[in-house]
C-alpha cells in the first residue's frame, strides 16, 4: 500500500507537468501494476472504498458547487440525475443480458452500478478544463446527485437479484423514498450540528478535525438508520459549503484549504490507481463461458454514451428554444455534457459491494463477470473520455480564456476596492479614527504593498481588518447575486484571508 501511495503521488505530479488528466494516467499506471506478480496479493474491500475513501471525496466535490448557479440549474440537474440514470440502467441491463450469460436481474444490477457519472472523476477532470461556471456547476451537480439516485437504484436491484424475484412498484417506491429521504434528513441534521459547533470554535486544530470527521459522520449515521450515506454526505457538503464563510475566520479557512487539499490529493491518487489495478486480477478469475466480456465492455461504453447523447441533446435543444426561440440549436454545450459522463470511484464502490451469495446461501452466479464488466467500463471511460474531454472542450470553443478570467478578477477586485474606500470615508465622516490611521489605510489600499517601510500608527491593524471584513462581505453579496463566478470568488477570498492574517495581532 505504501508503494501504491508513492507511485500514485509520482504519477499525479508527472501528469500535471505534461498537462494530462491525472485520473486517466493513474488508471493506466494501476493497470501496469496489476500485471505484476505481487499484485494478486492486493485485495480491495468494499469498506476501503465506500467508507474510507468515498465520503471525503464526495464532501469536497459538494463544497465546490456554486449555490447561485445550482439554484438556476435545478431543473436540468434533476432531469439528468433521475431520468438519465433510469434510462441508462435499463439500457445496460437489457444489453448485458443479451451479450453475456448474466440473467436480466443481474444485468439491471450492473446497469444501476454504471448508470451515474462520478463526481470525483468529473471534479478532478474539470479542474483543468476552464469550463464556463454554469456548465461546470451543471456537470458537477449532476454527478453528485445522480450518484445518490444510482446507488439507491443499485440497492433495490441487488435486493431483487439476490432474492430471486422483482419487488413491486409500491415496494420500490417506498424503498427509494426511505433511502433518499433518510439520507437527506441525516445530512441536514449533521450540517446543522456541525454549524452549531463550528460557530463556537476558533481553534484551527479542532476545526480541521471537525472538517475531516464531518463526511464520515454523515455517511455512517445515514447508513445506521438505513438511509443513503452518499445522499447524506452530498446534502451536508452543499449546506456547509454555502455557510462556510459564516462559520470560520480567515486563518482557519486557509488551514482547512491546505489540509483538505492534501487529503483529497492522496485519496484521489490512490483510488484511481486502485481502479486500474483491480482489472487484471479480476480477468484472471473468469471462466471460459464468461469471455464475452471482451465484446460487452466496449459495447456498454458505447451504449452509455449513446443514451446520454439521446437524452442530453433534445433537452438542450428544448431549453435553448424556450430561452431564445432558435430553431437551430448549437452543438457545443450538449456535446461537452454528453462526453463528460466519466465513471469512477462511486461505481467501483458499488461493484465491490455486490453480495457473494443469494438469500438461499448459494454463490451469486457470475459475480466475477459482473466485477470485470463494471471495472472494465470504468477503466475505459476514464481513459478514453478522460484523455479526449479537454480537446473536445477546446474544439467547442467553450473553454474560458485566461484573459476572461483575469478580466473578471480585476473587475470584482475594483469593486471591492471601491467598497473599501467608501467604508474609509464613512469612518472619516464619523471622526472615530485618527486621520493618520486613515491616511495609511488609504495608502495601503492604493499601493497593495505587502510591507510598509515606515512604522504604522496605533489602531492601523484594527481598521485595516475592518476594511477587509467589509470587502469580504461585499464579495459574498456579489457571489449571492450571481455577479461573480465560484472560481473568482475563491481566489479573491483566499487573498482577503491572507491579508487579514497579516493584520491580525497575536
Amino acid at each position: 500500500m505504501l508503494f501504491l501511495v508513492a507511485l500514485a503521488t509520482v504519477v499525479a505530479t508527472f501528469a500535471d507537468r505534461i498537462s494530462v488528466p491525472a485520473p486517466s494516467l493513474l488508471v493506466v499506471a494501476g493497470i501496469g501494476v496489476g500485471l505484476l506478480p505481487f499484485s494478486e496479493q492486493i485485495h480491495v474491500t468494499p469498506e476501503i472504498v465506500s467508507l474510507v475513501v468515498l465520503p471525503p471525496l464526495l464532501y469536497a466535490a459538494g463544497e465546490e458547487l456554486s449555490w447561485p448557479d445550482l439554484k438556476r440549474l435545478w431543473r436540468p440537474v434533476s432531469l439528468l440525475a433521475v431520468g438519465l440514470v433510469l434510462a441508462s440502467a435499463a439500457a445496460v441491463g437489457f444489453l448485458t443480458a443479451w451479450l453475456t450469460p448474466l440473467p436480466l436481474a443481474l444485468g439491471f444490477v450492473l446497469g444501476a452500478v454504471l448508470s451515474s457519472t462520478d463526481p470525483v472523476a468529473v471534479t478532478a477532470l474539470g479542474r483543468r478544463l476552464a469550463l464556463p461556471p454554469r456548465l461546470q456547476t451543471l456537470v458537477q451537480a449532476e454527478s453528485l446527485f445522480n450518484d445518490a439516485t444510482s446507488l439507491i437504484l443499485f440497492r433495490i436491484a441487488v435486493a431483487a437479484a439476490v432474492a430471486g424475484g422483482v419487488a413491486g412498484w409500491s415496494g420500490v417506491t417506498a424503498e427509494f423514498l426511505r433511502l433518499a429521504g433518510g439520507g437527506a434528513a441525516v445530512g441536514a441534521v449533521v450540517a446543522a450540528g456541525v454549524s452549531f459547533v463550528r460557530r463556537r470554535t476558533e481553534d484551527p486544530v479542532l476545526e480541521s478535525v471537525i472538517a475531516l470527521v464531518t463526511p464520515y459522520l454523515a455517511y455512517v449515521l445515514a447508513e445506521a438508520v438505513h438511509g443513503s450515506g452518499v445522499t447524506a454526505v452530498v446534502v451536508a457538503s452543499v449546506i456547509l459549503g454555502i455557510k462556510a464563510h459564516q462559520l470560520t475566520n480567515s486563518g482557519i479557512r486557509l488551514q482547512l484549504t491546505a489540509v483538505y487539499g492534501t487529503v483529497i490529493f492522496v485519496l484521489e491518487s490512490v483510488v484511481f490507481s486502485l481502479i486500474g489495478l483491480q482489472l487484471p486480477s479480476q480477468i484472471r478469475q473468469l471462466t471460459g463461458v464468461e469471455q464475452p466480456w471482451v465484446v460487452a465492455v466496449p459495447a456498454i461504453v458505447v451504449v452509455l454514451v449513446l443514451v446520454r447523447v439521446a437524452w442530453v441533446f433534445p433537452l438542450a435543444a428544448l431549453q435553448q428554444w424556450r430561452r431564445e426561440r432558435r430553431l437551430r440549436p448549437t452543438w457545443q454545450v450538449p456535446a461537452v455534457i454528453s462526453w463528460a459522463g466519466a465513471r469512477g470511484v462511486v461505481p467501483l464502490a458499488a461493484a465491490l459491494s455486490i453480495p457473494l451469495t443469494t438469500t438461499t446461501g448459494q454463490p451469486l452466479p457470475h459475480r466475477s463477470l459482473l466485477m470485470v464488466l463494471a471495472t472494465g467500463v470504468i477503466v475505459v471511460s476514464l481513459i478514453v473520455q478522460g484523455f479526449t474531454l479537454a480537446p473536445l472542450v477546446r474544439l467547442s470553443g467553450l473553454a474560458v480564456a485566461p484573459d476572461h478570467s483575469r478580466s473578471e478578477y480585476l473587475k470584482v477586485w475594483h469593486r471591492l476596492a471601491e467598497r473599501a474606500g467608501e467604508y474609509v470615508d464613512e469612518l472619516e465622516d464619523l471622526e472615530v479614527v485618527s486621520p493618520a490611521v486613515l491616511h495609511h489605510v488609504r495608502r495601503s489600499l492604493q499601493l497593495e504593498l505587502d510591507q510598509e517601510s515606515e512604522p504604522m500608527p496605533g489602531g492601523y491593524n484594527q481598521v485595516r481588518r475592518q476594511v477587509l471584513s467589509v470587502q469580504s462581505t461585499e464579495l459574498s453579496r456579489m457571489y449571492a447575486a450571481g455577479e461573480v463566478s465560484e472560481h473568482t470568488r475563491r481566489r479573491l477570498q483566499r487573498y482577503l484571508d491572507r491579508q487579514d492574517l497579516r493584520f491580525t495581532k497575536e
